[in-house]
């Protein structure tokens, strides 16, 4: 496949193309104190079902991006539109890098926990919660705590409760970084199979090129500080995907060697200006 057939300027799949986005950014920049320019400029529509995916260096404002959509931090310029398909469900529900569980609370209620305050009655979030459990294979844990399950099973966990939640629109912040690659490869195999089924809006921070292919629909590559759009790029492969299969495709590594040709000056650019801010 080649490359110049991958690269696309604001497209989608095609059954999306039609919706009116679910998210529409427009010349969103972030500024902090001593005029640092964390974002500059960032449009993009992304529709309502899209896996999108955001890569970019260290330093480049990803995360600060995500917390703006999330409506946790206000952009200085520019708009951000969220447009509502169900206003009976919450707007988003977000799943950070790392352990983000109560260590008070068991698998059950971690899992409960965006149920309960929403005031979702008992008898629902029995059935919702022992529904999504089962259905990542943490039923039989319920009753354990943060601090008795792997890394892994913690992050399954996230998961399901982001997704019980059942938000309209979901945030991933490198939720899978400080796992093992073997783990990492379940995960988004578990993720995968979640998503075709709820078919929910995702917006996934990555620095993992092979994460970012392996999941998305699009990919937005961002250049190092200030952070700003590079370049857009649809990944082709038919889904539901087999995160193996896939791997063994030749246009999957064309796909991420040419990611990454994008990426290495962006890379190398974010350690020039940390070297030279340290010097």
């Amino acid at each position: 496949m080649a490359i110049a057939s991958i690269v696309t300027q604001q497209q989608a799949r095609p059954e999306l193309v039609a919706q009116k986005p679910q998210l529409s950014l427009s010349g969103v920049s972030k500024y902090f104190g001593s005029g640092f320019v964390a974002l500059d400029g960032i449009t993009i529509d992304i529709p309502q079902g899209e896996f999108f995916v955001i890569v970019g260096p260290s330093g480049c404002g990803k995360t600060t991006l995500l917390r703006i959509l999330a409506g946790l931090e206000k952009q200085s310029s520019g708009s951000v539109t969220i447009n509502r398909t169900d206003e009976s469900r919450p707007v988003n529900s977000m799943i950070f890098q790392g352990d983000s569980l109560f260590p008070w609370m068991t698998v059950h209620d971690n899992a409960a926990y965006g149920l309960r305050m929403r005031g979702v009655p008992e008898r629902e979030i029995a059935d919702t919660v022992r529904l999504w459990l089962e259905r990542i294979g943490l039923w039989r844990f319920r009753d354990r705590y943060p601090n008795q399950l792997s890394g892994g099973m913690r992050q399954r966990v996230s998961i399901v409760r982001a997704f019980a939640n059942d938000p309209e629109i979901l945030f991933m912040d490198e939720p899978f970084s400080a796992l093992d690659e073997q783990n990492k490869v379940l995960l988004h195999e578990e993720l995968l199979k979640i998503w075709e089924a709820t078919k929910k809006t995702v917006v996934f921070i990555t620095h993992s090129v092979d994460e970012a292919v392996t999941l998305g629909d699009r990919i937005m590559i961002m250049t190092a500080n200030p952070g700003r759009a590079k370049a857009l790029l649809d990944v082709p492969f038919p889904r539901p995907r087999n995160v193996l299969e896939l791997r063994q495709k030749p246009a999957y590594g064309d796909l991420v060697f040419h990611i990454w040709e994008q990426l290495r000056e962006e890379v190398q650019r974010a350690r020039e200006n940390a070297e030279g801010g340290n010097s």
